[in-house]
């Protein structure tokens, strides 16, 4: 949804102890995988944009949406390319999982302590703006305007929540 970011200071490193490992991050040839040099999500991942990060590693980036959803709207993004969540795979939880840990890592660390008010999903194709998946990350839903929890309605046509998406990817053959 959005193509930068706006200025924030805070913690470059927001991954907390007992992390989610993402093997899967070499599989995404599949779905993608490698730098797409047109690609503004791949280019805020590769430092090539002037973009405050929330998280920076070396497989994951998060950084404020520019239109947000919610008084904190984050975006986890995987720093290689991958096209969308429609084009995961089964070995692909772990990367969710991944990003959901990173997201509400930064939510922590920028003092929302509620995670039962959160809304964290994807957006579903053809409803993506861009083609490189991201984890919308909202917090407080409660505090969502009408218009964005139209945009982000879980398990809609358009947005899929996380808890629906690994179900989907779980029920997934496997290869």
């Amino acid at each position: 949804m959005a193509a930068a970011a706006v200025a924030a200071e805070v913690p470059a490193q927001a991954r907390g102890e007992g992390e989610v490992e993402a093997p899967a991050i070499a599989a995404e040839a599949a779905a993608g995988g490698e730098l797409n040099k047109k690609c503004i999500f791949c280019k805020i991942g590769n430092k090539e944009e002037s973009v405050d990060l929330l998280h920076w590693d070396e497989q994951f980036v998060c950084f404020r949406d520019i239109r947000p959803g919610a008084p904190h709207h984050y975006l986890v993004v995987p720093r290689k390319h991958i096209v969308n969540c429609k084009s995961l795979k089964k070995e692909h939880v772990s990367v969710v999982q991944k990003m959901v840990n990173i997201g509400e890592n930064v939510l922590q660390q920028n003092g929302i302590d509620d995670l039962a008010d959160v809304r964290l999903g994807f957006h579903w194709p053809p409803f993506c703006t861009i083609s490189h998946l991201h984890l919308h990350v909202l917090a407080p839903a409660s505090q969502m305007r009408f218009i964005s929890r139209m945009i982000y309605r879980p398990n809609s046509y358009w947005f899929i929540t996380v808890d629906q998406l690994l179900k989907k990817l779980m029920s997934l053959p496997d290869n």
